[in-house]
């Protein structure tokens, strides 16, 4: 068995590390030069919740040779056309893609690599990529190790290649197999599109967001308009890290409150985690906000769902990356005319 992670930043970094320690030899496949040059040299450096460095070997992409029989896609969804173009001469015909990337890729994954090669998932922890070589857990350790992965297939059959990679993935946690990817799918991009999205928006870690009650405001309303799209895709949010996420729906802004220790039980483990969106906006790279808030927008619009706050976080990030910025909290005031609009019955002290 030959398997390699392409997209070996913050988490293919540690997932790579993990991997191999635990005696599963997987090539880690990244751009950046200089960090496949210290991955080489010095191993795969992780720090935060857990320390450790393992021995590994690294490629940039033009350094593949052979064909690989099972590959775990991490790259950025904005770069699937390139990434995926080069990776074709190295699948053969029973090769397996999995995609763990954010949003619902698998799809236009499948239309490059083939719907018979394509599996997908999500990741359930989150890292954060320090520099060449190293990368550090900002989840709870044993989060990760409880709800590390749920896997699947588009059809929901499983197939003896999702159990082969279930087996690769278990050496960083618990990975689960689902029948209902979509489901699950959505329930990620619910999860990404509330603090990951008001983190890249507001320039903050989750912790921050939790924190202040008018962030956390907008962000039920984000999540509320997730599930109404989900919804009206013929999609039902499946369980994630043991919760029913369709738990977050509203019936109007009273329900709120009700919903806080939840949010709390859920994220409080990733107090610490800066969006992936939001390292990108540092580095002057382009987001995946098209991808996840920019999802929920799009498919509301199909649907004819509305998706005000959605929107506006899009508008933000948006904004920040076309001049290579970064926003800060002071920019959760652009979301108080929304606010005045749809939490007028919203107990509580803050006012807007």
């Amino acid at each position: 068995m030959r398997a390699a992670i392409v997209g070996a930043g913050s988490l293919g970094t540690i997932i790579g590390a993990l991997m191999n320690r635990a005696g599963r030899q997987v090539d880690l496949v990244d751009a950046y030069k200089d960090h496949v040059d210290a991955l080489n040299r010095s191993g795969a450096t992780v720090t935060g919740s857990v320390e450790m460095n393992v021995l590994v070997k690294a490629y940039t992409p033009d350094q593949l040779t052979g064909t690989y029989d099972l590959v775990f896609l991490l790259t950025k969804q904005t770069r699937n056309q390139e990434t995926l173009s080069h990776l074709l001469p190295h699948l053969h015909p029973d090769s397996a893609v999995c995609t763990l990337q954010n949003g619902i890729p698998e799809h236009s994954v499948a239309a490059i690599v083939g719907r018979e090669r394509t599996l997908g998932g999500a990741v359930g922890f989150g890292a954060t990529w320090l520099r060449p070589g190293v990368s550090c857990l900002t989840s709870n350790y044993e989060t990760m190790k409880n709800f590390a992965f749920e896997i699947g297939e588009i059809d929901g059959i499983v197939r003896p290649r999702l159990k082969v990679a279930q087996q690769y993935l278990e050496c960083v946690g618990r990975t689960e197999i689902l029948t209902d990817l979509m489901g699950i799918r959505f329930s990620k991009v619910l999860m990404n599109a509330t603090f990951s999205g008001m983190s890249a928006a507001l320039g903050c870690t989750f912790g921050a967001v939790l924190a202040d009650p008018k962030a956390m405001a907008c962000l039920a309303f984000v999540a509320d308009e997730c599930i109404k799209v989900a919804r009206a895709d013929g999609v039902r949010l499946a369980m994630m890290q043991g919760e029913d996420f369709g738990f977050f729906e509203l019936r109007g802004a009273a329900d709120i409150p009700s919903k806080m220790a939840l949010y709390r039980k859920i994220w409080g483990a990733h107090t610490q985690l800066r969006a992936s969106m939001l390292q990108d906006l540092e580095k002057g790279r382009d987001t995946e906000i098209d991808y996840i808030n920019g999802l929920i927008c799009q498919k509301g619009r199909e649907h004819g769902v509305a998706t005000p706050f959605n929107d506006k976080i899009v508008e933000l990030v948006t904004e920040a990356q076309k001049r290579r910025g970064v926003n800060d909290f002071g920019y959760l005031g652009r979301f108080d005319e929304l606010l005045k609009v749809h939490a007028r019955d919203l107990p509580g002290q803050v006012a807007w």
